[in-house]
């Protein structure tokens, strides 16, 4: 099973290489967001794995707050949603030839943790971008956690939220880690649960909003396994 599993790694990672070169190449020629649409529906439809969905995606919701546990996790919600999303990632994804393009071209939104200018930088993006009708997706987490158990939350989302007073919706994934691991060398096909919960308004006189929802994420996602 071990083998299989390593040699599905490989061939699913050069579909999701293949599914980059084809976004990258049809950024110029089709309008935003089909060419990483179509990309990520490529990748899903290739390497076999399903979604199953229980709640609601809010029409209106502004920003999604998401765990996250695999590098598989974007295609999972790009494959969900017609919504155009914006990501925003650590300032180092972007420096990383090919893939950077992958995330510049479609104006995702890059963070740079280290420097006194960034928040004002993602502000200003995060503006330019709810104009455009864009959503926010962010892992608030801020990078992968494989344990099961999610990582502290850290600030930006709140501040972005805060700021311009957004209407939040807090997806789970559930497991994503156990369909594909880049770390493992693992990919196994499954069918990956979303949890959409109810979206909020955020409220900046709440200054444990996010610990909150940390925790309300993470009852969620454990009484999810124990049903399992």
């Amino acid at each position: 099973m071990k083998i299989l599993a390593h040699i599905n790694w490989a061939i699913a990672t050069i579909i999701i290489f293949i599914g980059l070169t084809f976004s990258i190449i049809m950024y110029p020629i089709t309008p935003r967001p089909y060419a990483r649409k179509i990309s990520a529906w490529f990748i899903r439809l290739t390497i076999f794995f399903s979604t199953q969905t229980q709640g609601e995606e809010d029409p209106d919701a502004q920003m999604f707050l998401i765990n996250h546990q695999s590098d598989i996790d974007i295609g999972v919600m790009e494959t969900i949603t017609s919504k155009d999303l914006t990501w925003v990632a650590k300032k180092a994804l972007f420096d990383v030839p090919f893939f950077g393009l992958a995330m510049s071209w479609p104006e995702d939104i890059e963070v740079e943790r280290e420097s006194k200018t960034s928040l004002i930088k993602i502000l200003r993006a995060a503006k330019d971008r709810l104009k455009k009708k864009r959503v926010i997706a962010m892992f608030p987490e801020g990078t992968r956690s494989r344990t099961g158990r999610m990582l502290p939350f850290r600030s930006g989302a709140k501040v972005i939220a805060n700021r311009y007073k957004l209407k939040v919706q807090p997806i789970i994934l559930i497991e994503t880690v156990k369909c594909y691991d880049i770390k493992k060398f693992y990919y196994m096909p499954k069918k990956i649960k979303v949890i959409y919960l109810d979206s909020f308004i955020a409220d900046k006189n709440d200054k444990d909003w996010l610990k909150n929802l940390h925790d309300k994420m993470q009852a969620v996602y454990d009484k999810e396994i124990e049903g399992v």
